[in-house]
């Protein structure tokens, strides 16, 4: 999927770049169900993209296979006029929309998945900075829910958010690791089932980004978040499963010249396999007994989704 990584950056390498510019360049490759939706707020503006993919046996033309839900994750791909050019936050946009034109490569070349796929995210080429430790944070036009009510949908049965997770001292690895699934409050064991992929992927032993239960709290709680990477487990009853494109220094989001095109690459590929395998039923995020009996000695854990007592009251 290099190639597709490479249209893509240069699409994206833009200090005027828009949605509805990815649009058209996605129509030219055969997509017509896009949309585009321009959001404003006192810090700026962007441009959330959804892409709608039909599976041959997908939800869409009456089918069973269930839809996977692809989130590229980000503040922007761009913090002009502060910093010059593409932005290492803009990574989780680059691989998802790089999934969405191999997908379009792939059907005009008459190759179509099972399930439907939903590609998810925004376009901003001049998102403000934030404060953050131990490195500065991407900020974002818009806040959090605004995000998760734009990219989470509710036909997505599963999620695979993808976001880079540089700026921390945790995983110090160069590529991408995957967490385990959250699902309404529950941080379940890593799934075997992209364990095995990822491993097929890169050839490697495959790689856990640890988590914590502050992570899949809603941003806005004042608690420690490692980055965005878990927030549309907030916004959704399925479970989401972080791909994290990561690097073996401590490397800030709002970074230009620290994207690399083989990590993204090999996240998007990821994110292709998993979608081609999960539209056949051959891919489990989560053990659907060991959920059921979980829910059944400690009851539901939904309040974690929420952002707080104090805060809610």
């Amino acid at each position: 999927m290099l190639k597709q990584v490479i249209e893509v950056l240069d699409l994206l390498d833009s200090a005027s770049v828009t949605g509805e510019r990815v649009k058209n360049f996605l129509k030219e490759r055969g997509f017509e169900n896009i949309w585009v939706e321009e959001v404003k707020s006192d810090k700026g503006k962007t441009d959330f993209i959804k892409v709608f993919v039909k599976g041959k046996k997908g939800k869409s033309v009456g089918g069973s296979s269930p839809t996977l839900g692809i989130i590229g994750r980000l503040g922007g791909i761009g913090a002009r006029p502060e910093m010059i050019g593409y932005v290492s936050d803009g990574d989780g946009a680059a691989a998802a929309l790089s999934v969405a034109l191999k997908l379009a490569d792939m059907n005009l070349q008459g190759d179509f998945l099972d399930g439907d796929v939903i590609i998810a995210t925004h376009i901003c080429p001049n998102a403000p900075t934030q404060p953050h430790d131990p490195v500065p944070f991407m900020g974002s036009p818009v806040d959090m829910q605004t995000m998760n009510n734009m990219e989470v949908d509710p036909q997505m049965d599963a999620i695979l958010s993808i976001d880079t997770t540089k700026g921390n001292r945790i995983l110090n690895q160069r590529g991408f690791a995957i967490t385990p699934t959250v699902k309404n409050g529950y941080i379940l064991k890593v799934s075997d089932s992209l364990l095995d992929i990822m491993q097929t992927v890169t050839g490697k032993l495959p790689v856990v980004l640890p988590i914590t239960t502050q992570d899949i709290t809603p941003y806005g709680n004042g608690l420690y978040h490692l980055n965005s990477i878990m927030q549309p487990c907030t916004a959704t009853s399925s479970p989401v499963v972080g791909v994290a494109i990561t690097a073996e220094s401590v490397v800030p989001g709002c970074a230009t010249g620290a994207s690399h095109e083989i990590d993204i690459e090999l996240a998007a590929r990821f994110a292709l396999e998993v979608a081609k395998s999960f539209g056949k039923k051959a891919c489990e995020f989560y053990d659907e007994i060991e959920w059921k009996k979980i829910i059944k000695l400690y009851g539901p854990m939904e309040h974690l989704k929420k952002l707080g007592r104090d805060i809610d009251e």
